[in-house]
């Protein structure tokens, strides 16, 4: 998970997504209560709403991503098949632009590296 491992080095929050399992295109937007976010709880598969006005992310069925990446669905989650990802990396204000940018540079160096890891090629 080297996206989580840059999450906690720069402290800024990152979701990684497999985007073949979306229905649309990502969007953020403030929840109305009613949308539907698919998960689990002690390993049964559950639906949750978000709370009115909670900031998601969603598809065009479900919320895909809820409290700032911290919470994703089961749906879009980074799995053995999956073949392409989105990562998305929050930032709440001006001064936290600069540290998103830094976890996304620092992210996409770790990247390539992890790629031929995940894939069996021998990195040297």
């Amino acid at each position: 998970d080297v996206y989580n491992a840059v999450s906690v080095l720069d402290r800024v929050p990152i979701g990684g997504e497999d985007l073949d399992r979306y229905e649309g295109c990502p969007r953020l937007l403030l929840a109305s209560g009613d949308e539907p976010f698919p998960t689990t709880d002690h390993g049964d598969a559950v639906v949750e709403h978000p709370d009115p006005g909670e900031p998601v992310w969603t598809d065009d069925e479900v919320v895909t991503c809820r409290r700032w990446n911290w919470r994703q669905t089961t749906r879009t989650a980074i799995g053995p098949t999956t073949r392409r990802v989105g990562f998305i990396i929050d930032s709440l204000d001006a001064p936290g632009h600069d540290g998103a940018r830094a976890a996304a540079d620092r992210l996409a160096s770790f990247l390539p590296n992890a790629h031929r890891r995940v894939i069996g090629d021998d990195p040297h």
